[in-house]
């Protein structure tokens, strides 16, 4: 069930198998990485979970996805460092849209922290907009908590 995308890439329904290769790239892209066990839970919970490849199986990112009515969750997103900077999240952000529409959802929610300024400006220039915070809601330095900005798209 794999779908070819552009620049040679290749989304696949994220199996058991990925899990390990998707937490080390997870690790590797976040100070405050989700556990092995988020992602295989994910995966047993039957959630809209991909990875992307590129053409020679190298994993270039990955998103997870909740849906709950008619709103879409993006738990988790990334895309692997070497490939940053070069438009693959806003593509993964279209993806991640028209997933969510074939699933009959009307918004996509998503949480971010307020340190991650790189992310939120993506977020942005999409069209998410900001509908709140959590307050502490992330782990951040020893024993501290970082709020998360609550990001909503209308679809």
């Amino acid at each position: 069930m794999s779908e070819a995308l552009e620049h040679g890439l290749v989304a696949a329904p994220m199996t058991h198998a990925d899990v390990d290769e998707v937490w080390a790239l997870e690790c590797s892209v976040f100070p405050y990485p989700w556990s092995r066990k988020n992602f295989a839970d994910s995966v047993d919970s039957g959630y809209d979970c991909w990875t992307v490849r590129d053409a020679a199986g190298g994993l270039a990112g990955y998103y997870l996805l909740m849906y709950a009515v008619d709103e879409a969750h993006l738990l988790d997103v990334a895309v692997a460092a070497p490939l940053q900077r070069q438009g693959l999240g806003r593509r993964l952000l279209g993806r991640i849209g028209a997933r969510a529409k074939q699933q009959g959802m009307a918004s996509i929610l998503l949480e971010v922290r307020p340190s991650n300024e790189r992310a939120l400006a993506v977020y942005r220039r999409y069209g998410y907009v900001e509908i709140g915070r959590r307050k502490g809601y992330y782990p951040a330095g020893p024993g501290g908590r970082e709020d998360a900005i609550v990001m909503r798209l209308e679809l």
